[in-house]
């Protein structure tokens, strides 16, 4: 197994005000050679938008896009037709394919809204754009893992256009867990949001990242109260 530890004071960040912002990864004015990508895994922004602000209509094509609130409302438009609101326990999907225009903005007025922002290169190029969204139950991923990503229509989770799967679980400290790969030629982008875990001995402190390759298993024990989020996807 190899691994690569990212702290969470490494990323970088923008702070515009309506908008504070963590690149886990190069994105608008943060550019690091060394961080465009992690295999397929091109955008993992960490974001606070302030009350009744956002981001106004914007294209994006051929980018497979996944949205994870983790507090507040966040209110969705798009060209496909799509006017959502999602909030905690909420998962969103797109692929852009051809091309889709979308607007994100805080539905409420008086609270930031915080989320996840995830950008995976798809696996073909150019289908006809899709949307998708479900509503999951927070105790179903207590000490468990909760998959809210596959590739698979069939499986639990939004639906991708990519050989990915994500999942997401709460562990009480001194729990442990073992995540066995789909694939063990992909690659996994652990994202620790709240807590200590140790992944097969390697330490994470709260917002700190872990990318894997090379491994069949991962072994996580919680060493305080967690939230992790795993993103397995292929490495090329």
């Amino acid at each position: 197994m190899k691994t690569t530890l990212y702290k969470s004071d490494t990323r970088g960040h923008a702070d515009h005000g309506w908008l504070n912002a963590y690149h886990s990864f190069s994105f608008a004015n943060y550019f690091d050679p060394q961080r465009i990508n992690f295999g397929v895994l091109r955008v993992l922004n960490d974001d606070t938008i302030a009350p009744g602000r956002g981001f106004g209509k914007h294209p994006h094509d051929n980018m497979e896009i996944i949205t994870i609130p983790l507090s507040g409302d966040l209110e969705h438009e798009d060209s496909m037709g799509n006017k959502k609101v999602i909030k905690e326990g909420d998962v969103q999907s797109m692929s852009a394919g051809t091309g889709v225009v979308h607007s994100e903005y805080n539905a409420n007025q008086d609270k930031e809204v915080k989320l996840l922002q995830i950008w995976l290169m798809p696996k073909k190029r150019n289908i006809t754009p899709t949307y998708d969204q479900i509503s999951l139950e927070l105790k179903d991923r207590k000490n468990k893992f909760q998959q809210i990503v596959s590739p698979n229509p069939d499986d639990a989770g939004v639906t991708i256009n990519q050989d990915a799967w994500f999942n997401i679980t709460e562990m009480d400290a001194g729990k442990g867990l073992n995540y066995t790969l789909h694939n063990p030629k992909n690659g996994v982008y652990a994202f620790l949001l709240e807590g200590n875990v140790s992944i097969n001995d390697e330490t994470l402190e709260k917002r700190d990242a872990l990318g894997i390759r090379e491994a069949e298993e991962l072994k996580i024990n919680a060493t305080a109260d967690s939230k992790l989020l795993l993103m397995e996807i292929p490495m090329a």
